[in-house]
């Protein structure tokens, strides 16, 4: 197997810079009553446009960047106590995110509702594994507290602006990925 068959530098390429946008869109934070980033935009973009094997391959660069330190999660934050804490399964949730719209995206192209159907199921997963996640780590840190107390906390407040940052990823991916040579 050639390093070809393995990745092209046009892939490499597409990667670093989807990771790079990741950790900046990651940055840039609303000031509401709970800050909103767009870091989950940024990943339905990717998703969107790279297809599955290069979304989940930028997921990973981008988790493992931010656990050896490097500052790519929300608020410049980094390391492997940000992946373990409380809301570190939502970040784990991309992974989610990536399996299903990289998997539509290639499946189904970037169709609106390929694109719709599979960036809501994509986030109704991520909201899933981080709200169970962050019950149990808070549950062991701090003691019991309910599952509608933590979606009061964590997922109802998300869900307008996750709607809003989706229709911006599905108008932005139906323009760029055709532009794009993906292989």
């Amino acid at each position: 197997m050639t390093a070809k068959q393995l990745i092209s530098v046009r892939s490499m390429t597409y990667i670093a810079l989807s990771v790079a946008i990741t950790a900046v869109c990651s940055w840039i934070s609303v000031p509401l009553v709970v800050p909103v980033t767009l870091q989950t935009m940024a990943v339905f973009l990717v998703s969107g446009i790279l297809g599955i094997r290069r979304a989940l391959l930028t997921i990973t660069l981008y988790v493992l960047l931010g656990a050896i330190g490097i500052p790519v999660f929300a608020g410049f934050s980094s390391g492997v106590g940000v992946l373990l804490g409380p809301t570190g399964g939502y970040i784990f949730g991309f992974f989610f995110i990536a399996l299903c719209v990289g998997w539509a995206t290639e499946r189904y192209g970037n169709s609106t509702a390929a694109l719709t159907i599979s960036m809501m199921t994509g986030l109704i997963l991520c909201y899933a594994f981080g709200t169970i996640w962050f019950q149990y780590i808070y549950t062991q840190n701090n003691g019991p507290v309910g599952l509608w107390t933590v979606l009061g906390w964590c997922v109802f407040p998300f869900i307008i602006p996750d709607l809003v940052k989706m229709i911006i990823a599905i108008t932005i991916a139906q323009r760029i990925r055709p532009q794009l040579k993906i292989d």
